[in-house]
């Protein structure tokens, strides 16, 4: 027996030594924070966290675009599962506390700031230079307030996480009234700004600049109606060496990716090993059995089963909202046309233009969003960014601006270098007062940014959001024999969201939002 007491001494040891190893909080050769956050690399993966909640736009366009006039969906009677239906629900306005839809937004949101606030407690520690913290420092401000504007638009006041969260206590914070979370929006966009470079070369990196943080604080401004504010930024981007270019369809090319049209946008990159793909196209042409003759003969691709399809179907409504050779309807809209057999699948045949579209006997034309279509190679796996601000918002956005002031004269000026470029032979568009150019603007923003999520946040800021829905459910109704009765009665607490019922179930602190 003596002879297997070393053995078992020496495989205590090893045990023991082990523990030890596993005990060590901080091990030498493996990534943990007490040897991450020092190099200028370590700060970059860690801010490229803190964009990745970015990418998911998707859940955008349900509650941003679909909640508003200028899209819908393919209903499907043979296919109504939780998913199908809570997205049905964001459009119809009959949504609830449990929607994962508008649960994504607050999650997600959160997840970014989360992110964003560990980096902001480091920078200052690290061992970088002024300019390069500085860089970090801006960046992280940015998205902490973009994060922020998305939440109290959505779901008005919020928790303000501003620090990371490090036991329990932190974890449980109260609402924050909507003015106290503006006011930090306000205050992190505007560090943001003095931190930031302006872009030096185009196409830009596709990460935030000064020019992103200034068309930010400027959007926030006009959601407050502070147009003199809003109007200084606006004015400002120009010399930056944004502009407009000069045909509307190529804003949108993969070739043109981060342009000088682009102030901000979510990137995305093709390839099966990068996982950083987009694939909206997929999701908004019609649950079809074989997309190839629209996505560039990609293999079969059969939208019914595979990754959906049918969501953010442009409706009639938009497409009358083009005058007559717009040349933004041809660039934004396409018909995928064919049939749909008993299942209420669709086999497409053929992809036409959308204008002065009729269908032929025993086919049917469905509208899809084409802006996003661009030559790819693998299905579901497209290479398209999401566009968040552009040079042309900011020129409408500030036409807004002007305007509201009375300055209604030179809000058309910026309003016309938007328009013209569409309908180059249309004389400019007059105003003979402000009411008649806010109706014109806002009809402007609706075609020149359609399916990029401004509608929804277009018709709230203008005050026209309750009007409009409740005439365009009205006519859907007429339609539409599946929407409900409940369906499009938009009332005040319908316009915000309301917060995740999970949420408002495990902090006390929170209190629901009226009408849920």
């Amino acid at each position: 027996m003596k002879r297997y007491i070393p053995i078992l001494f020496i495989l205590l040891t090893f045990l023991l030594q082990g523990c030890k190893n596993a005990l060590e909080l901080s091990p030498k050769d493996q990534v943990s924070e007490a040897n991450f956050f020092k190099t200028e690399a370590d700060f970059t993966q860690a801010i490229n966290a803190a964009y990745n909640p970015l990418r998911t736009v998707g859940a955008d366009y349900y509650t941003g675009e679909m909640r508003s006039d200028n899209t819908h969906y393919e209903h499907n009677p043979a296919i109504q599962g939780t998913a199908v239906t809570m997205r049905a629900d964001i459009a119809n306005f009959t949504n609830d506390a449990s929607n994962n839809y508008s649960s994504h937004i607050y999650y997600d949101s959160y997840k970014g700031i989360s992110r964003v606030n560990i980096v902001l407690a480091r920078i200052d520690e690290a061992d970088l230079s002024d300019e390069t913290k500085n860089n970090f420092k801006g960046q992280a401000l940015f998205l902490r307030a973009f994060y922020y504007f998305k939440l109290v638009r959505y779901f008005g006041g919020v928790p303000l996480y501003l620090t990371e969260v490090r036991n329990e206590t932190d974890a449980f914070l109260p609402r924050a009234s909507a003015e106290e979370v503006y006011a930090q929006v306000i205050a992190d966009a505007t560090e943001a700004i003095s931190l930031l470079p302006v872009p030096n070369n185009f196409p830009q990196s596709g990460y935030a600049s000064k020019g992103a943080a200034t068309m930010l604080l400027a959007d926030v401004y006009a959601t407050r109606k502070e147009y003199a504010q809003a109007e200084r930024l606006l004015l400002s981007l120009e010399t930056m060496g944004y502009a407009l270019l000069p045909n509307y369809a190529d804003v949108f090319s993969t070739a043109n990716k981060n342009s000088r049209e682009s102030i901000f946008e979510v990137q995305f990159m093709q390839g099966l090993e990068t996982g950083m793909q987009s694939n909206f196209i997929y999701i908004f042409l019609p649950k079809c059995y074989n997309t190839a003759l629209i996505t560039y003969g990609v293999a079969t691709q059969n939208t019914a089963t595979d990754g959906g399809g049918g969501w953010n179907i442009p409706t009639q409504d938009i497409i009358q909202a083009y005058e007559p050779g717009d040349a933004r309807l041809e660039a934004s809209i396409g018909i995928a046309e064919g049939t749909y057999d008993g299942s209420y699948y669709f086999t497409l045949t053929a992809q036409k233009s959308v204008v002065n579209y009729q269908a032929p006997e025993g086919k049917t034309g469905v509208p899809f969003i084409k802006k996003y279509l661009n030559p790819h190679n693998d299905k579901n796996n497209t290479d398209d960014n999401w566009p968040v601000y552009r040079f042309a918002d900011a020129l409408l956005l500030l036409a807004e601006a002007q305007n509201e002031q009375g300055k209604t004269q030179e809000a058309m000026v910026h309003l016309n270098r938007v328009r013209s470029r569409a309908l180059q032979q249309a004389a400019p568009l007059t105003a003979s007062s402000q009411q008649e150019a806010r109706d014109l603007i806002l009809h402007e923003r609706r075609v020149e940014l359609a399916f990029e999520n401004h509608r929804w946040f277009d018709l709230l800021r203008a005050g026209k959001a309750l009007e409009t829905m409740n005439a365009y459910g009205a006519g859907l109704k007429k339609t539409h024999n599946y929407l409900v009765p409940s369906a499009y009665q938009v009332d005040e607490n319908k316009l915000l969201y309301p917060l995740p019922f999970a949420e408002v179930g495990v902090n006390p602190e929170l209190i629901q939002n009226p009408g849920y």
